[in-house]
């Protein structure tokens, strides 16, 4: 039986031609647009004022700052169990295997196969002796022959990156890679800010709880006593009613507060991957609320555009829409692939151990996409207007973080001049009840308005925790808006 054969060199001269004449279509990606100019404003941020500092921040573990080691704790849990971390590295995962699979697209593909044939044709000579002879290789009956064929080998075939499409799709795929990455950083800044403020606002409502919970038991006693004087004639109805519905106003106020514990409870559950009721006994105690240092080092503008995980996930989806362009504009040009058998068969099986009946064939096939009424100069189009979203994007990523950090340290140095404020007024209300305290206890004073007094400074007192707590969740807001929260 005669088998073709291709001599195997010609195969590594075409290759070799075809790596000497390869090129990159497509701009070369030259970074980001400069969207602030370098040391505009100073170098600083412009609400920062005397509370912060322009040293360059702790890129992770901010919370640390706080003192609560049971926070610390609630936080490594969530970036350690957290679905939302579990996606976004199975995110990673995913563009990983796609750059993977677009460098093997570089290499030929080689697919080892085995083949039997047995083919029966009726008027026809191939593999015997002649209509009606029974020959060494096969068979004839009725005008008919048979014929049986092996055969084990490989088919390869191989494109070159002539104009570097694949070569564009590498470097987009490896954009998408960092983008990836930074997103993963971007869920781990806002998830150790979701649960920072989750249990301030847990430590707030239970200190408030108690502080009203205190409130009530003062106005019952003053309720008391007053129901004591209208029995003995010294006191009316109308104090007594007036008295009645403050108490009444006071003690509904625990039932939202109650539910806002428990909702605070179940959102640290979930969010550190557990089901909601997993931490009620670990956070039934009411601890202290946690409280921001005296300075904050917050760095400069330029320091957070080069540290905000939203911000490089931007840029590096540019890169990707850029690269994109090229492999588009490659498309548009013509290609060449080559395919190729190498077997070695016969028509018995013993055959395919025999060296000698090698079979070698090439096939090289032109491709042009000449004539195709502008379809591909439209997806160079629509990649190169893809390419100037993701610009407009990143410039929009860009200013809204530099927002994000201004209105944060704004609302910070508002709220502690606000707490400043409000703790003189707290002050000037214990003051107030330590000087009645001395005139009932001289006689001048009475007991109803001693209570009434007190239940003054509790609400002072109240509104001196709230906006500790308001301080220490615009302090969490500062620290998420720099992008502080995520190791690399």
């Amino acid at each position: 039986m005669f088998v073709p054969r291709t001599p195997l060199a010609s195969v590594g001269a075409l290759a070799l031609l075809s790596l000497a004449s390869a090129c990159t279509m497509g701009p070369d990606y030259a970074g980001p647009p400069e969207v602030i100019a370098p040391g505009s404003n100073g170098g600083t941020f412009v609400r920062a004022d005397e509370s912060v500092r322009a040293d360059a921040p702790q890129l992770a573990r901010w919370w640390e700052s706080l003192g609560d080691p049971l926070l610390t704790r609630l936080i490594d849990d969530a970036l350690a169990h957290s679905p939302t971390i579990d996606l976004a590295q199975a995110r990673i995962a995913e563009a990983q295997g796609s750059l993977a699979e677009g460098k093997a697209g570089l290499m030929p593909s080689v697919s080892p196969n085995a083949m039997y044939v047995h083919a029966r044709l009726p008027g026809s000579a191939i593999g015997g002796s002649g209509e009606g002879e029974d020959g060494a290789d096969g068979e004839s009956s009725g005008g008919s022959s048979s014929l049986d064929f092996y055969n084990v080998g490989a088919n390869v075939s191989w494109e070159p990156d002539l104009w570097g499409a694949r070569r564009r799709g590498i470097e987009a795929s490896r954009a998408q890679v960092g983008q990836r990455y930074a997103e993963l950083a971007d869920a781990q800044v806002s998830l150790s800010a979701q649960v920072a403020q989750t249990y301030v606002n847990l430590r707030d409502a239970q200190a408030r709880l108690a502080l009203t919970r205190e409130a009530v038991a003062k106005q019952r006693r003053a309720l008391n006593l007053t129901r004591q004087r209208l029995a003995a004639g010294t006191a009316s109805d109308l104090e007594v009613e007036r008295l009645q519905g403050e108490l009444a106003a006071n003690e509904a106020q625990t039932v939202p507060l109650d539910t806002q514990v428990l909702l605070y409870k179940n959102a640290l559950a979930v969010l550190t991957g557990q089901a909601p009721g997993a931490l009620d006994s670990e956070l039934e105690d009411e601890g202290a609320l946690p409280l921001p240092p005296a300075q904050v080092a917050v760095g400069d503008p330029a320091g957070l555009l080069a540290r905000r995980p939203d911000i490089r996930a931007a840029e590096r989806a540019l890169a990707a829409s850029t690269a994109q362009i090229g492999v588009k504009e490659a498309q548009r040009l013509p290609g060449i692939s080559f395919m190729g058998i190498l077997g070695i068969g016969g028509t018995e099986p013993g055959d395919v151990l025999d060296p000698g009946n090698l079979a070698a064939l090439l096939m090289p096939q032109i491709s042009w996409p000449l004539f195709d009424f502008g379809r591909t100069g439209a997806q160079v189009r629509q990649a190169e207007a893809q390419a100037d979203q993701a610009k407009a994007q990143y410039r929009q990523s860009v200013l809204e973080g530099l927002q994000d950090a201004e209105d944060s340290l704004a609302r910070f140095g508002a709220t502690r001049r606000q707490l400043a404020r409000l703790v003189a007024s707290q002050q000037s209300a214990e003051r107030a009840a330590h000087l009645n305290r001395l005139r009932f206890a001289a006689g001048t004073s009475s007991l109803i308005d001693q209570l009434d007094i007190e239940r003054q400074a509790l609400t002072a007192a109240s509104n001196v925790a709230q906006a500790k707590a308001q301080l220490t969740i615009d302090y969490i807001a500062v620290n998420k808006a720099l992008g502080l929260g995520w190791s690399e």
